[in-house]
């Protein structure tokens, strides 16, 4: 007799650049047979209000995981969503960028910061997935694509969302075998993608390695244009050069990959049709 199917919800709120593809990791050959996913957003809008009402869907759906991205999960709508999920029993994994921080490390009495997970819940912080240059003057439906472009190809070719592969697939392992549940609790640094992104060439790491620090770097360069700034001569330059910065990173990652794929040691770890990771590098070889 069959295992029962896996119910996953991807709950996604506001955009980051993980997000657009993030439902499609788990079964990109869409053949899985121990997978259900179903995604729920709201758009671009991440006030409570926008919030609730895929929020109230997901909780309809009544999934036994629930993987939530956003920006700034410490803001209302998403910490709102969280709640929600919690109260209704339903494990969660919020994915997330750099200022999301602040919903998982609270400073203790003597000041230091600790970090602060409810049950059942746990996170991964993106730094390299970094803030759009959101001003009027320079943002526009192409400029919003090609970055979010650039930032999907950073996340992917370095690593970053082969990590959120392993990561919520053991996950779902865990709660279909009734095991302790080991959510993660990760931020990720260039380190932690770049080990997970399997490189055989030393060059490719290092280049991977350095598109993500590029990437990191571009929110200190968009918040302050976006945010500081006031200025329209600098803030305009400023978020243009966010824009360059994330693109630089983007050609890096590219050469990353294109190293590995020259030496023909580019490894692949697709699913098979019962969940499990399976793994190849050389480009004629089964995964197995």
């Amino acid at each position: 007799m069959s295992e029962p199917v896996f119910k996953l919800g991807v709950l996604k709120l506001g955009c980051i650049g993980a997000a657009p593809l993030l439902d499609l990791l788990f079964d990109e050959r869409a053949d899985r047979e121990d997978l259900e996913v179903r995604a729920h957003t709201c758009g671009a809008k991440l006030d409570p209000a926008s919030c609730a009402e895929p929020t109230a869907a997901m909780l309809a759906y009544r999934p036994q995981l629930v993987v939530l991205v956003s920006p700034n999960a410490a803001l209302p709508g998403p910490a709102n969503a969280r709640k929600a999920l919690a109260d209704a029993g339903i494990p969660v994994v919020t994915l997330s960028d750099g200022p999301s921080k602040k919903a998982f490390f609270k400073k203790n009495d003597e000041g230091k910061q600790v970090m602060q997970v409810p049950a059942n819940q746990g996170f991964m912080i993106f730094l390299a997935d970094s803030m759009i240059g959101a001003r009027r003057e320079f943002l526009d439906p192409t400029e919003m694509s090609l970055f979010n472009a650039d930032v999907i190809r950073v996340l992917a070719a370095t690593g970053v969302l082969r990590l959120v592969q392993h990561q919520i697939d053991r996950l779902i392992g865990d709660l279909r075998e009734g095991r302790t549940p080991q959510f993660p609790t990760l931020t990720v640094t260039p380190d932690k993608a770049v080990a997970a992104g399997d490189f055989g060439n030393p060059y490719a790491a290092a280049k991977a390695y350095a598109a993500l620090t590029i990437a990191e770097g571009v929110s200190a360069v968009t918040a302050d244009g976006c945010f500081k700034e006031q200025d329209p001569a600098r803030y305009v330059r400023m978020v243009a050069a966010g824009h360059e910065m994330m693109r630089t990173a983007a050609r890096l990652a590219d050469e990353a990959r294109e190293l590995e794929k020259g030496a023909d040691s580019l490894a692949r770890t697709p699913h098979a049709a019962n969940g499990a990771i399976l793994r190849k590098t050389a480009l004629d070889a089964k995964p197995g």
